[in-house]
């Protein structure tokens, strides 16, 4: 697996800390319009700052992780944007032209669904950094014992 540089390595981790910021002040509704943007970004960061760790080897296990890994970083993106229309209720206009149920639709599709995507993400990647970590160490230790 590739490492990243000091500067991308300070890049993820800021964005690490800029979504738990965002997504605690974000949900103790502290001026939500500020925190959902500061959570997009530590999202973006966090995610670009990921997908630059490329994984050039054949192992079909961590390709696999590295897939749901992405999937993971979809939902925090998701999940952003979802936080942002929350504090900004963006998408409502679509739905009030949907018909006289149309901010019910809003409630129950849309709201507060960025908590559901965020928990989703946030599992998947607690269970592939471990599992590409305990990859990488029976990699390591496989071609140590081959040479």
């Amino acid at each position: 697996m590739r490492q990243l540089n000091k500067l991308q390595s300070i890049l993820f981790v800021v964005g690490g800390i800029l979504m738990v910021i965002g997504a605690g002040c974000f949900a103790f509704m502290w001026h939500q319009n500020i925190f959902c943007w500061i959570f997009l970004i530590g999202a973006i960061l966090f995610t670009l700052m990921q997908s630059m760790q490329v994984y050039s080897g054949r192992n079909i296990t961590i390709r696999r992780l590295r897939r749901i890994m992405a999937l993971s970083n979809i939902l925090f993106l998701l999940s952003g944007l979802l936080m942002v229309d929350q504090a900004y209720q963006l998408l409502i206009p679509l739905f009030d032209e949907s018909g006289p149920n149309g901010y019910m639709n809003y409630l129950t599709y849309i709201y507060n669904k960025w908590v559901i995507l965020m928990l989703i993400a946030c599992l998947l990647e607690c269970y592939t950094t471990h599992r590409i970590s305990s990859e990488l160490k029976n990699e390591d230790h496989a071609d140590t014992l081959q040479k």
